[in-house]
């Protein structure tokens, strides 16, 4: 039978961790060498400081300890949760520094039994480790991290991961588990593959038609719908919606499934409104913290209110650990992002309306997968008449995701086929 530690007593247990370890150094010392080395193997880890970030995707966690911990991970099903099994282990952080956050509820630490210690994270939803491994820290003598990855998935993934699981076989203390994609890895399995995104849905409706009242969701899923039929005639590419239906998807999770896909190619669709209705035509964003002039700037931070809007709003973690979670690979696809969106608008001149300076940047969350090249399409502004009767218009659909299928598959020869 084990019992975890009680959260009151979680701020004093590192001095306690400390006193005892003292302790056994000074005992240590009378003893003979025998008997010192195995007082001192005796000694419990001290799990002395911990942090968490992340979302409903992908949540992070890391903890610091006095030396190199040996760990398993297990999977629990009905409900979903991950076991940590530890040797014995004093946690002395404050219980706020690892309070539940992103994809857990509710996390408990504390003595299993004589000599090992447990870790049970409660998951919102099937969850999976893509990342467990112990690194040691960069300033010598500073100990070791365990850093833990977790990502959402799907019942069925959860199920097999527990069906598959031996507990008798623990991992080894470095364990890079599978790393997200669920696919085969997009450089070697011969298929170029597109994550093809309708903005909004679900409760967010996004923008509204100035003359019909058409929600931004529906014209958004229709295109996306249109583009992706038209992407899977080519030979060697498969596309995929991250959203097939009137479902609701926080801007994590798009980029989570975008990148579980093992899509090499990110196209997320939208048309907004602008205060300035004589303002029509499509544009193309692609990602940077600087965004390129005022009317970006204002279409990412209303694009981004997406998941406050629809309750999901989750308060960012400590910078260095979102960092980490959000820019692994950011500026190795930034130039692929960026040739995408020029063939974009290469293929859109003289058949679809464009506004002025039509490649622009800004901060859109959904731009952030870390290793995909990534646009943000405008569509159009369902603020301006024209362009909503265009927006609504099937036979213009379908000339717009032409041009997109044409200008992917330009960006596919250039950059696959050419070495590029």
């Amino acid at each position: 039978m084990w019992q975890f530690q009680s959260a009151g007593f979680a701020s004093v247990l590192r001095g306690v961790a400390i006193f005892v370890a003292s302790a056994v150094w000074l005992v240590a010392g009378a003893l003979s060498p025998a008997a010192a080395t195995e007082a001192a193997a005796r000694k419990p880890l001290l799990a002395f400081a911990a942090r968490i970030a992340g979302d409903d995707a992908r949540t992070r966690i890391v903890l610091d300890f006095d030396a190199k911990p040996e760990f398993s991970v297990h999977y629990v099903a009905s409900p979903e949760r991950v076991v940590i099994d530890l040797p014995a282990t004093a946690f002395g952080f404050p219980a706020k520094d690892l309070a539940p956050r992103g994809l857990f509820k509710d996390i408990r630490y504390g003595t299993m039994a004589q000599g090992s210690a447990r870790i049970v994270l409660a998951a919102i939803r099937p969850v999976k480790l893509v990342l467990a491994e112990v690194r040691q820290n960069e300033t010598a003598g500073q100990g070791y991290r365990l850093v833990l990855d977790a990502e959402m998935t799907t019942a069925k993934d959860f199920a097999d991961i527990v069906s598959r699981q031996k507990w008798g076989q623990p991992l080894a203390s470095t364990a890079r588990l599978d790393l997200g994609h669920t696919a085969a890895d997009p450089s070697t399995d011969g298929v170029f593959t597109i994550a093809v995104d309708a903005g909004h849905g679900g409760i967010d409706t996004g923008a509204t038609g100035a003359v019909t009242k058409t929600p931004e969701k529906e014209i958004t899923l229709a295109f996306a719908k249109a583009l992706a039929e038209r992407l899977n005639r080519q030979s060697g590419v498969k596309a995929f919606l991250t959203r097939e239906d009137d479902t609701f998807l926080s801007l994590s999770e798009r980029v989570t499934l975008a990148r579980q896909g093992a899509a090499d190619l990110f196209i997320s669709l939208h048309a907004d409104t602008l205060a300035q209705k004589n303002i029509r035509g499509a544009t193309v964003y692609t990602l940077s913290d600087k965004a390129s002039d005022r009317m970006a700037a204002a279409l990412a931070a209303r694009e981004n209110l997406s998941d406050e809007l629809a309750g999901f709003s989750i308060e960012s973690g400590p910078p260095e650990v979102a960092d980490i979670l959000l820019d692994l690979a950011r500026r190795e696809s930034q130039a692929f992002s960026i040739s995408l969106a020029d063939r974009v608008v290469k293929s859109f001149e003289g058949k679809i309306e464009l506004i002025n300076n039509p490649h622009r940047q800004a901060g859109f969350q959904v731009l952030r997968a870390p290793d995909i090249p990534s646009i943000l399409v405008e569509l159009g502004f369902l603020s301006n008449p024209q362009d909503e009767k265009l927006l609504l218009d099937p036979a213009w659909r379908d000339k717009v995701a032409d041009a997109l299928a044409d200008a992917v598959a330009h960006y596919r020869s250039e950059t696959v086929a050419g070495g590029g």
